[in-house]
């Protein structure tokens, strides 16, 4: 029998939680909550939305978990707020780690966690509570990612890193071995980090410049 679980947010991430957690994990959805100014429609994904000023009264924390299914806004910190205040009502909080990722870290994974599929989690890394990490990305040994951070697709992490809270990590970004990432950094898209980064951060990737010979001009295409 499947555990009943409450998911934050109706937003784009709500609606992929919605899909992991019902086709991949131990939980049914049973019902969303967001805050009562934020409620704008009754159902999303053909469940009842409820607002959390309410969620108590209807889905008692001994009933059912709850996920906080929120991105990286203001440097994840409405995420951090939203996971905190689920806490403090009692509430055990879900994770969700796809069976199509590899993890051998022995489960050192917190609470909230939305690991995607095809993420490669080497032994001994340590990540900490409401992170996540989007699909594709490898998480070197003996790293640690402590809490409320977002990884995007497709990020190297090498071994021994350490990474700050509520960071943001770009599609493409590659951290050498044995670094630190201060707390609140943003390592933009394609940015290529070789030494410690201090917080607060941003470390922006070139963009590819625009061709000054129009594709029309391409030979062979």
């Amino acid at each position: 029998m499947k555990k009943p679980l409450v998911i934050f947010g109706t937003g784009d991430i709500a609606q992929l939680a919605h899909f992991y957690f019902s086709s991949d994990s131990e939980y049914q959805v049973v019902a969303f909550t967001v805050d009562a100014a934020y409620r704008t429609e009754t159902t999303f994904c053909n469940l009842p939305v409820i607002t959390f000023e309410e969620i108590s009264k209807q889905y008692m924390p001994d009933q059912c978990e709850i996920f906080v299914a929120l991105s990286y806004s203001k440097l994840n910190a409405v995420r951090k707020e939203k996971y905190l205040a689920v806490k403090a009502l009692g509430y055990r909080i879900a994770s969700f780690i796809s069976s199509h990722a590899t993890v051998l870290n022995e489960g050192g994974i917190g609470e909230n966690c939305f690991i995607f599929e095809d993420n490669t989690i080497q032994p001994f890394v340590t990540i900490g509570n409401n992170v996540t990490l989007w699909s594709g990305n490898h998480i070197g040994h003996h790293s640690i990612i402590k809490d409320h951070c977002f990884i995007a697709s497709h990020v190297v992490v090498s071994g021994g890193v350490e990474i700050g809270e509520q960071c943001f990590i770009g599609v493409n970004a590659t951290l050498r071995d044995h670094i630190k990432i201060g707390e609140r950094c943003v390592i933009g898209a394609g940015a290529l980090l070789l030494a410690d980064a201090e917080p607060e951060g941003v470390y922006v990737g070139e963009a590819t410049p625009r061709s000054k010979v129009p594709s029309t001009r391409l030979r062979g295409i």
